[in-house]
């Protein structure tokens, strides 16, 4: 399949609807459940994408598309993202869910304007203009673009898989294994 800009803006555009669905259900403590310490809690992931998406992809991708060729070895560099230490850092456990729900579904909005700007003039963007990344090498425009809307695919899977394990906590003494292996 040929990349699809427009298939990728309308994604990002229904995730944060898909994501209140998959959290519908949440309450009280569950928001802050974890079945072990090194896994993140709904509150902790709700936090993640809200700033990745304040302070990674669409910022990212504006730079690269302002600046295509640029890289790390350059002054001008992508602002540090470092998600589980940030998690941490600004103690997402502690956020107000609703609170960070709403924050989430503003900045996403303004980031499909934004995506949906690029087009105002009739042009299209530079989708091969592309950023030096130091570990991963030349990421182009179009691959942070795709990024964005994967990044939303596997937290959703990862919201999912906390929901089957906090149901899973909540069967006590009996047994899940009818409904399937994870």
């Amino acid at each position: 399949m040929p990349f699809d800009p427009d298939r990728l803006i309308r994604a990002l555009a229904a995730f944060p609807d898909q994501l209140d669905a998959l959290v519908a259900d949440t309450h009280g403590d569950e928001w802050r459940w974890k079945p072990n310490q090194s896994n993140w809690a709904i509150v902790e992931v709700l936090g993640h994408l809200l700033r990745e998406e304040r302070e990674d992809f669409r910022t990212r991708l504006r730079m690269t598309l302002e600046r295509p060729g640029a890289g790390a070895s350059s002054e001008w560099t992508w602002p540090r993202i470092d998600s589980s230490g940030d998690v941490a850092r600004h103690r997402d456990i502690d956020g107000d869910p609703a609170a960070v729900l709403s924050a989430f579904r503003d900045e996403r909005v303004a980031s499909v304007d934004w995506l949906r700007s690029l087009y105002a003039d009739g042009e299209s963007p530079d989708w091969d203009a592309g950023y030096t990344h130091p570990e991963l090498g030349l990421l182009r425009a179009g691959d942070l673009l795709a990024s964005w809307a994967d990044h939303d695919a596997l937290h959703a899977r990862q919201l999912v898989k906390r929901r089957h394990e906090m149901i899973g906590s909540w069967a006590g003494a009996y047994s899940c294994a009818y409904a399937g292996s994870w």
